[in-house]
């Protein structure tokens, strides 16, 4: 389950991450993080300890699990390919989990992207009023 101290413990591990692996977007602290609303992600820990480590955090709105990369895109993915299979241990799953999470090319996650972008400015053209499928 994911509760605010292990979701705290991710983002030190994903700063990391982005420090070793993007140092250009480390030293000008041109990186921001987005995420839902989730209880874990919005806690008050959570919150301050983003704002210690000065961590801009693009804003999230209500209610729009379709605009956070994870439930359009990621989950969808890794449910698909892992849907029906049956693991004998949790390090079977997260082993599994992490092949699969690998495997995603670097242009899946691109046009991922650009799939959000559209679904950012369809919300703030609705002005964030419900809308439902692909076509404007």
């Amino acid at each position: 389950m994911v509760n605010k101290q292990f979701y705290q413990e991710i983002l030190a591990r994903l700063r990391d991450a982005v420090r070793r692996k993007k140092p250009e977007l480390w030293e000008n602290q041109n990186w921001m993080l987005h995420h839902d609303n989730a209880q874990a992600h919005a806690s008050f820990l959570v919150r301050s300890y983003l704002a210690l480590l000065q961590t801009s955090v693009v804003p999230h709105p209500p209610y729009s699990p379709d605009l956070a990369p994870a439930d359009f895109f990621l989950f969808p993915k890794l449910k698909t390919t892992l849907k029906g299979r049956r693991f004998q241990t949790i390090e079977k799953i997260q082993e599994n989990a992490l092949r699969e999470l690998r495997a995603i090319t670097e242009s899946a996650f691109q046009e991922a992207f650009q799939q959000l972008k559209k679904h950012w400015e369809r919300c703030i053209a609705s002005r964030g009023n419900y809308f439902e499928g692909d076509s404007a």
